[in-house]
């Protein structure tokens, strides 16, 4: 008998086997349909010996003290800070748009007050911030938008900016100064083994069994549990009752090349040309020393393992009676992306996982 059956080993299911290991001492099934731990922040060594995140790629940044600490449990850091290049009209050039964005696009000396004043001469008047288009439009103008957003949202989501919602794109800051890092939080770093060997170490309980290769439908009425954590798709739980939701998937061609760089950063997004959204360059993130180095050139798809909930107001009411369904299904407990269709960054996962464990404590047993 298992007291938590847990359906999915990424971030969320594995601090929750976690959790319940260690601080409850109770028995863990933890089950994923892949051939391993870690979710879709998985990484590996290739025949080449360079450390390749097998889904593309995936940098830990947060402002949460105790998610930071929480995860130092388990792993030390190698500090990194994320930047990232857009070609765009032939050039590469910062994003986050800046400063210098800016003055190489357009060949101008400005500085940062000056530059504040030429975004507000651009900048379009919207009444009310619904759509990703309207956020950018609203700061930065139309050419801008066009140039930076428009085509890479077009790709990555196959909608347009006006038809999703404003979260997709005001995650994206502007700056008016030269600061060109990609994330703004206290804490950014990598794990200094890599995320596979910090899952080992989070799973590493005797009180954790985990079955890879293993779907909850095949043993879900065979493998006696008390209470279940589910982090898959919340649709395919109720048998898609209501209809499938959207997701939009990510096809992944790693290319090895015999070369010790290929770019300058990590990350080089195309907003404007070709059909893959962005090329990662591995070794900036890891570190790795190596005479060759390993590319990942991202393809989105509406085909595929789900990654991203589309986020709109009609899938929103649509995942609202699935919600419905959830908070009436007792003993199983819904975590993650999937699962509450929502986008989240790793560490929030992790902090949504924290905090589910102290709910769950809360709701069926005595905190510790």
């Amino acid at each position: 008998m298992y007291d938590w059956l847990i359906v999915g080993a990424g971030f969320a299911g594995s601090v929750l086997a976690e959790r319940f290991a260690s601080v409850r001492n109770e028995r863990v099934l933890l089950i994923d349909r892949r051939s391993h731990v870690g979710g879709n922040a998985y990484d590996r060594y290739n025949d080449d010996g360079i450390i390749v995140h097998q889904y593309g790629p995936h940098i830990f940044h947060t402002n949460s003290k105790q998610i930071f600490d929480y995860l130092s449990l388990f792993t030390e850091w190698r500090p990194y800070a994320h930047k990232v290049l857009a070609e765009v009209d032939g050039m590469l050039v910062p994003i986050p748009i800046n400063l210098d964005t800016v003055n190489k696009l357009y060949g101008l000396n400005l500085n940062s007050e000056q530059l504040a004043e030429w975004f507000k001469a651009r900048a379009e008047k919207v009444d009310s911030l619904r759509t990703s288009e309207d956020v950018v439009v609203s700061v930065v103008g139309r050419e801008l938008y066009e140039k930076f957003f428009q085509g890479y949202t077009r790709k990555q989501w196959g909608l347009d900016p006006s038809e999703l919602d404003k979260s997709v794109t005001a995650r994206v800051p502007i700056r008016t100064n030269r600061d060109d890092l990609y994330f703004g939080d206290e804490y950014q770093c990598m794990p200094l083994y890599g995320y596979n060997r910090l899952f080992e170490n989070m799973l590493r309980s005797n009180n954790i069994h985990i079955m890879t290769k293993t779907d909850y439908r095949d043993v879900k009425d065979y493998v006696p549990h008390r209470r279940v954590i589910y982090t898959g798709p919340i649709d395919e739980y109720f048998d898609f009752r209501f209809g499938r939701l959207p997701y939009r998937s990510l096809r992944f061609e790693h290319v090895t090349r015999d070369q010790p760089w290929h770019q300058p950063v990590a990350v080089v997004n195309y907003p404007q040309t070709n059909d893959y959204t962005r090329i990662t360059e591995y070794k900036h993130l890891t570190g790795q020393q190596h005479p060759k180095t390993t590319l990942t050139y991202e393809y989105p798809s509406s085909a595929g393992d789900p990654y991203y909930p589309v986020p709109n107001a009609a899938n929103q009411e649509q995942f609202k009676k699935y919600e419905r369904l959830a908070l009436a299904t007792p003993g199983v407990w819904f975590v993650g992306r999937l699962a509450t269709y929502k986008y989240y960054n790793m560490d929030q996962v992790v902090g949504q996982a924290l905090s589910t464990f102290r709910r769950i404590c809360a709701a069926v047993m005595t905190v510790p």
